[in-house]
């Protein structure tokens, strides 16, 4: 990106970049003005220091960990709660950079109150999407109740094992829950 003009997306995919293969501590304006060949200058054109940067980039998490996924998920023609699971589990099994951004999310929130702000809305955000899926096929709020957590604990644990879970092994692992969820007979 050297001699071209970053816009704000360039700036918060570089921060995701970096947050996900190195963790928080390593987001600083150097390892970003580095990251896309630019300067210093060229930072402070789009945020006014460290702490606007964080709060866009908690912002785009946001919006493309979660709300970018939900939109996916109800995208498409068949608009049963099935087949918006089946587009989420798609989604996030071949989203090779979300395990590690989710496990250096998650570490950050342990240390920064505004991350852990973000953290447990983002986490409401999603059980309160899958609950209601689950409400859908299930008709039963205590079984959607469990099968919504059943599937994002799969999710967060497959996050923090060390590989991560490959999207292929993930990606079985919810067509089981979803499966057993939905009544079906697991093979």
């Amino acid at each position: 990106m050297a001699g071209a003009m970053a816009g704000k997306r360039d700036w918060l995919e570089a921060g995701l970049d970096i947050l996900g293969e190195h963790g928080a501590p390593a987001l600083t304006i150097e390892r970003l003005t580095e990251r896309l060949g630019l300067t210093k200058g060229s930072f402070y054109h789009h945020f006014k220091g460290m702490g606007g940067y964080k709060t866009a980039l908690l912002a785009h998490i946001e919006a493309e960990g979660t709300a970018a996924y939900i939109a996916y998920a109800d995208s498409g023609p068949d608009r049963s709660a099935r087949a918006r699971l089946d587009r989420l589990a798609e989604r996030v099994s071949d989203d090779d950079r979300g395990p590690a951004l989710e496990v250096a999310v998650r570490a950050w929130a342990q240390q920064d109150p505004e991350v852990r702000a973000l953290q447990e809305r983002v986490d409401r955000t999603r059980m309160a999407y899958l609950r209601d899926l689950w409400q859908e096929i299930t008709g039963d709020p205590a079984a959607a109740e469990q099968t919504a957590l059943l599937l994002y604990l799969v999710t967060i644990g497959a996050d923090h094992l060390v590989p991560a879970a490959s999207g292929r092994a993930l990606r079985g692992l919810y067509d089981l829950v979803i499966r057993l969820g939905a009544g079906d007979r697991a093979p």
